[in-house]
């Protein structure tokens, strides 16, 4: 398959699909090499082509541990013989923290301590400000910033299950916390919002902001960038995680 054929496929298809079929393939390769690899190494090529198969069809950088432990993985817990009601519980955890891979291509991502204290730097002075987080995950972006500003309003939106839940455990009467989609949300009523997504939904996000945002309103991205829109000014934070705060004033 020749590289504008793989993008194509990118197009047309969720990463989860085509990384089922990169394994599919890789796992038939490799059980055809078994007989003649020595031990489990067969489970090593397999992740390996899964890998840079995955690399070449153009998924995502977080697919290129998924699909290289992915099958080694599976492969060592099978041999710990655990009770088998185990494997559908963690897929069903899993899912419910990270079901925006597969809907819009956004995991789970927390932001840092000092991703918070610099925010803090970015909110408005005057009381009565509203925030939005697009994909709020636990909800503790949300609750820090309440706790060190109360006299704002605070909104997160997610959509993986388990993750809303416990940002809604953290909800009170200045933060609010909603399950769904937040691509119907007007961003207008608010004055700051806040993206921690991926590269995917940038471009998109991009525009609906420069549709519905207010005039002096700041549109703040982690570590994501617009395609072909500079930002306003960038803030390295100089965590772990190397976070950049990407800003816009609308």
């Amino acid at each position: 398959m020749q590289h504008a054929d793989f993008a194509e496929t990118r197009e047309r298809h969720p990463p989860w699909v085509i990384a089922t079929l990169i394994h599919a393939a890789c796992s038939v390769a490799s059980f055809t090499l078994a007989a003649h690899a020595p031990g489990a190494s067969w489970v090593w090529l397999e992740g390996v082509s899964a890998a840079i198969l995955g690399a070449i069809a153009g998924l995502p950088v977080w697919w290129l541990p998924i699909n290289l432990l992915f099958v080694p993985a599976a492969h060592a817990l099978l041999g710990l013989q655990l009770p088998a009601v185990l494997y559908p519980a963690a897929f069903c955890i899993l899912f419910a923290v990270n079901s925006a891979v597969w809907r819009h291509r956004v995991p789970l991502f927390l932001s840092s301590a000092k991703v918070t204290a610099r925010l803090l730097t970015l909110l408005p002075q005057h009381a009565g400000f509203r925030f939005l987080d697009l994909g709020c995950g636990t909800g503790s972006l949300l609750a820090d910033l309440a706790r060190a500003r109360p006299d704002g309003s605070y909104h997160g939106i997610e959509t993986a299950p388990l993750s809303f839940l416990l940002s809604r455990w953290r909800a009170h009467a200045a933060l609010r916390v909603t399950w769904g989609d937040f691509w119907p949300t007007d961003l207008a009523q608010y004055d700051v919002v806040y993206a921690y997504l991926s590269p995917v939904p940038m471009a998109r996000l991009w525009d609906k902001a420069r549709r519905e945002m207010r005039p002096g309103s700041l549109l703040i991205s982690n570590t994501f960038a617009v395609p072909g829109v500079a930002p306003a000014y960038t803030l390295p934070i100089g965590d772990r995680l190397r976070s950049t705060l990407l800003v816009w004033r609308m």
